[in-house]
C-alpha cells in the first residue's frame, strides 16, 4: 500500500463489545491471510481479543496464552476449507534476533493467519502487518482500540 495507512478508533464500553468485534472480523475470508499485530499493556485486553478471535473461528476447548512457548498453532476449517492460525506473544523475548533464531520466518511466510502480542520485542524481523491494533484501558475499564491498516487486505478487514 503507497498511501498514508487508515486508522480506525473502537470503544468497547465492556469485553460483549469486544466478542462482537471479533465475532465480525472472523466472517471476513481475507483474515484467513492476515498478519494482525496487537500492541497494549499488559491486561489491555489483546489476549482476550484473541481468544474471542479464535473462538469465531471454530477453534473448541482451552485457548492458552502462549507467553511462555511463544506460538500456539491451531487448524481452522471454514467453508471446507482448513487454514492454519499462529498466536504468537513474543513478551519474553529479550533481543528481537530471537524471532529469527525461533525460525519463525517460515511460517510468516506460509498461508495462514498470524496474530502477534508484544510486536515490538520482535521489532526489524516482523512483515509490515496488515493491521496494527492498539489497545487501551480507560479509567472505566473500557477499551480503545486503535486500529491501522497497511495493505490491501488491512484495508478490506477495516472495512
Amino acid at each position: 500500500m503507497n498511501q498514508t495507512p487508515i486508522v480506525k478508533t473502537l470503544h468497547w464500553p465492556n469485553e460483549q463489545a469486544c466478542q462482537a468485534y471479533a465475532q465480525a472480523l472472523a466472517e471476513h475470508s481475507l483474515l484467513r491471510q492476515a498478519v494482525l499485530c496487537l500492541q497494549g499493556e499488559l491486561g489491555s485486553g489483546k489476549t482476550t481479543f484473541t481468544r474471542y478471535l479464535l473462538q469465531a473461528l471454530g477453534v473448541q476447548g482451552r485457548i492458552k496464552s502462549p507467553t511462555y512457548a511463544v506460538v500456539e498453532s491451531y487448524d481452522v476449517s471454514i467453508e471446507d476449507e482448513v487454514f492454519p492460525v499462529w498466536h504468537f506473544d513474543f513478551y519474553r523475548f529479550k533481543d528481537p534476533n530471537e524471532w529469527e533464531d525461533a525460525g519463525f520466518r517460515d511460517i510468516f511466510a506460509s498461508k495462514g493467519l498470524k496474530i502477534c502480542e508484544w510486536p515490538d520485542k520482535a521489532a526489524g524481523f516482523l512483515p509490515v502487518p496488515d493491521v496494527d491494533m492498539a489497545f487501551t484501558v480507560n479509567p472505566d475499564e473500557s477499551r480503545e482500540v486503535r486500529i491501522t491498516a497497511h495493505s490491501a487486505i488491512g484495508l478490506a478487514l477495516l472495512a
